[in-house]
């Protein structure tokens, strides 16, 4: 009967853990991707809207990769429309709701 009791307990103890790390998994997913959207818009901002100068391939490379890390095909959608715009004004549009996109897409704890 204890044996019994003791294998209940364990069980759900194990249960519970079991469940505060899929918690804690969830969490650290969110945070990872979270630290990918800002590094992004950090990166963004410092190389492309503060620059005087045409962005080199370098940094187009960078972005690119560092946008395809996030792994959201809403954003890597609106990053290939800004990127392929034909006009200032287009581009002006696009990388607005490429900027806002990010933006709603951060996941801050309230």
């Amino acid at each position: 009967m204890v044996l019994l009791g003791s294998n209940l307990l364990f069980a759900l103890l194990y249960f519970q853990t079991a469940k505060e790390l899929e918690g804690a998994q969830v969490i650290i997913s969110t945070q990872r991707y979270n630290d990918l959207n800002i590094n992004f818009l950090k990166m963004f901002i410092k190389r492309v809207i503060k620059s005087d100068t045409e962005v080199d391939f370098d940094t187009r490379l960078k972005l690119e990769n560092s946008v395809r890390d996030l792994n959201d095909p809403e954003i890597l959608a609106q990053w290939q429309k800004f990127v392929a715009s034909q006009s200032e004004a287009e581009a002006q549009k696009n990388v607005k709701n490429l900027l806002e996109m990010l933006a709603d897409k951060i996941y801050i704890k309230s």
